[in-house]
C-alpha cells in the first residue's frame, strides 16, 4: 500500500517508520530540513530506535515537502500535526489537522484519512459534516517521548474510532509493522475513540498528581516519601510503577489533554478532572516555596527537558518551578545544551557544565542524573527512584 504521513514529530515519524517496513510511504512536513534528514536516514528527533531504524533497516520511505503529491494514490493518510491548546478558547486548536485533512480530500478525495493528533471529542464528526465526507478516521497514540518507535513497535493497544473495512485494513497495517503482534484491538466509534485518549491521558496525569500530592504532604511533614509510597505501592491494585515523585506533570500531552478533556466536561458535573488540573499548579507552589526558603543567591535549572532520551522542554514542569522562583527575585540560570538560545524567558543559558555547576549554589533537577552526582549536596530533586 502506499501511505502519506503529514507531520514530522513523534507521532508521525514513529508511525512512518512502522509502517514502512512493508509499504511505500512518503512523509511531508513543512519544515525542510526535516524533510532532508529523513531523506538521508538520519532522525530530526531523539529516538535512538528510531535513528536505529532509520539507519540500518530496509524502508520504503521518502519524504516531501509537498502534500498534493505525496497523497496522490495513497490509501491512507496519517495526520500527525500539532494540536496545542488554546487558551483563549480553553480548547485544542485543530486548525492544523482541518486544513491537512481538507488539502489531502481535495488532492485525492480516495484516500482515507487517519487522525493520529490528539484532537476533542466531536472533532471527527465535525470534520465529516463539514467537509462532506466519511473518510476521516481517529486512532489514538499511546507513545513516550524518546521511545515513540520503540511503543508502536510493542504496542499496549491498539485502537481505531471506526468500524468499517478501512478501519480493520489500517489497523491490520499498525499489526503487521509491530514486532509484539499480540497487542488488543478495539474498534470503536469515533467519539469513543476520542475520549479514550483523554481519559487515558488524564488518568496518568492523576496519578502523577497523587504521588506528588503524597509526597508533598511528606516533605512538609519532615517524613520519608520512599517509605510510604513503597508501603502503598505493595497493594497490587496500586502497584509499584509510575510514582516517582517529580515537578508536576507536563510534556507536550498530559497539560493539554486534561485542560481539553475538562473543556469537555462543560455542560457535565465533575469535581476530578478540575482538581487533577489545579493539583498539578499547587505541586509547583509548594516545592517553589520550598526552594525560595533555602535563600540561595542563584539557582540553577538543570535541563529542561522532561525525562532521559527526550529533547523536548515543550510544558515541561520544572519551567514552572523557575518562573515561580525568578517571580520572588532570584538569579536562575539555565544548563541545557540542546538549546541554542542565549537566554531562556529571560535567564542565562549555560551550556558548559563545570561552569554551571561553579555558578549556582542551588541547583534544581527534576530527574537525578551521574552529571550532577559530584555535587548532590547543592541539588533540589524529588526523583525518589531514579525513574520517569
Amino acid at each position: 500500500m502506499k501511505i502519506a504521513v503529514i507531520g514530522l514529530g513523534y507521532v508521525g515519524m514513529s508511525n512512518a517508520v512502522l509502517l514502512a517496513q512493508h509499504n511505500t510511504v512518503v512523509a511531508v512536513d513543512l519544515d525542510p530540513t526535516r524533510v532532508d534528514l529523513v531523506n538521508a536516514r538520519r532522525s530530526p528527533i531523539e529516538d535512538a530506535e528510531l535513528a536505529d531504524y532509520l539507519a540500518n533497516r530496509a524502508l520504503d520511505l521518502r519524504a516531501t515537502t509537498d502534500l498534493a503529491a505525496a497523497v496522490q494514490g495513497a490509501d491512507y493518510a496519517i495526520v500527525a500535526t500539532p494540536t496545542n491548546y488554546d487558551p483563549v478558547a480553553n480548547f485544542f486548536d485543530v486548525s492544523s489537522v482541518r486544513a491537512v485533512t481538507q488539502a489531502v480530500l481535495a488532492a485525492s478525495p480516495d484516500t482515507t484519512v487517519v487522525i493520529k493528533s490528539t484532537i476533542p471529542v466531536g472533532c471527527v464528526a465535525e470534520l465529516r459534516a463539514d467537509l462532506g465526507s466519511d473518510n476521516i478516521l481517529f486512532s489514538p497514540e499511546f507513545l513516550r517521548e524518546g521511545r515513540a518507535l520503540h511503543d508502536n513497535l510493542h504496542p499496549s493497544r491498539i485502537i481505531v474510532g471506526d468500524r468499517g473495512d478501512a478501519a480493520r485494513r489500517f489497523a491490520d497495517l499498525l499489526v503487521q509493522g509491530a514486532v509484539k503482534k499480540d497487542a488488543p484491538v478495539l474498534f470503536t466509534d469515533a467519539g469513543e475513540a476520542e475520549a479514550i485518549k483523554l481519559f487515558a491521558n488524564t488518568y496518568l496525569a492523576m496519578r502523577v498528581a497523587y504521588f506528588n500530592e503524597l509526597d508533598s504532604y511528606a516533605l512538609l511533614r519532615g517524613m520519608d516519601s520512599r517509605q510510604i509510597i513503597a508501603g502503598v505501592g505493595l497493594d497490587p491494585r496500586i502497584g509499584d510503577h509510575y510514582n516517582n515523585p517529580s515537578f508536576g506533570y507536563g510534556g507536550y500531552c498530559l497539560p493539554k489533554d486534561t485542560k481539553q478533556l475538562l473543556a469537555n466536561y462543560a455542560d457535565v458535573p465533575q469535581n476530578m478532572m478540575q482538581a487533577i488540573v489545579d493539583a498539578n499548579r499547587t505541586r509547583k507552589d509548594v516545592l517553589a516555596d520550598r526552594i525560595v526558603a533555602m535563600n540561595p543567591a542563584c539557582v540553577g535549572i538543570h535541563r529542561l527537558v522532561m525525562k532521559a532520551g527526550s529533547d523536548n522542554w515543550r510544558q515541561s514542569s520544572v519551567q514552572g518551578i523557575m518562573k515561580r522562583i525568578k517571580a520572588k527575585g532570584i538569579t536562575v540560570v539555565v544548563y541545557e545544551p540542546a538549546l541554542e538560545e542565549e537566554r531562556f524567558f529571560g535567564s542565562e543559558v549555560i551550556r558548559d557544565l563545570d561552569a554551571f555547576k561553579a555558578r549556582c549554589d542551588l541547583i534544581v533537577a527534576n530527574r537525578l542524573t551521574d552529571d550532577i552526582a559530584d555535587v548532590s549536596d547543592r541539588v533540589f530533586t524529588r526523583d525518589l527512584f531514579g525513574n520517569d
